[in-house]
């Protein structure tokens, strides 16, 4: 028989096979219960989800872009040279408000673009909740500006996420025609 007697004689202890074979169904529960909560996981996750990712170059110092997108007089004159204004498709009644606080707010192209500065890391980042007023109230999408070195220029590594589904070639266009472009003439 292979029943072993502990040390006071009484009962037996489980043979090494039953120990093995214990443990290794309590790790197939653990790991069938977590795949079973992983696969949840996954369905709650978006994998459609649109996202603008672009990477302009200026012939300016980090400073000089970042005082660019700032600076409330420097971007007025950034708008009035975009695509927006040039074809009078937005009118800019009321002037850029930047705030150049974490946390403070902003207002572009006559309050239609406007957020809250998430971070502001002088010369180095800009991250903000933007949103354009047509959106559904609540919606706010992130804009994250990243200024790299670039030889003597600058390189913006731009993300913008969380924006409404359908919403992507629209805003990356705007990107381009609203910001990019007119900054590159303003920063000449």
């Amino acid at each position: 028989m292979n029943e072993k007697m502990n040390v006071d004689g009484r009962g037996s202890f489980p043979t090494r096979r039953q120990v093995i074979a214990a443990v290794g169904m309590a790790i197939g529960g653990v790991a069938l219960g977590s795949s079973r909560s992983w696969a949840g996981a996954e369905e709650e996750i978006s994998h459609t989800a649109e996202a603008i990712h672009q990477e302009p170059v200026f012939k300016a110092s980090r400073k000089r872009v970042y005082e660019a997108l700032t600076d409330a007089k420097q971007f007025d004159k950034v708008i009035q040279l975009s695509a927006a204004v040039k074809s009078g498709q937005a009118k800019a009644p009321n002037p850029p408000e930047i705030s150049r606080e974490a946390g403070g707010a902003f207002a572009l192209f006559g309050g239609y673009i406007f957020g809250r500065q998430l971070e502001l890391v002088p010369n180095e980042r800009i991250v903000q909740a933007w949103r354009v007023g047509s959106w559904d109230p609540g919606i706010f999408s992130i804009a994250r500006f990243e200024l790299v070195e670039q030889g003597s220029g600058t390189k913006i590594v731009f993300d913008h996420t969380g924006f409404p589904k359908g919403d992507g070639e629209h805003l990356a266009q705007g990107w381009k025609m609203n910001y990019w472009e007119p900054m590159e003439k303003f920063l000449g």
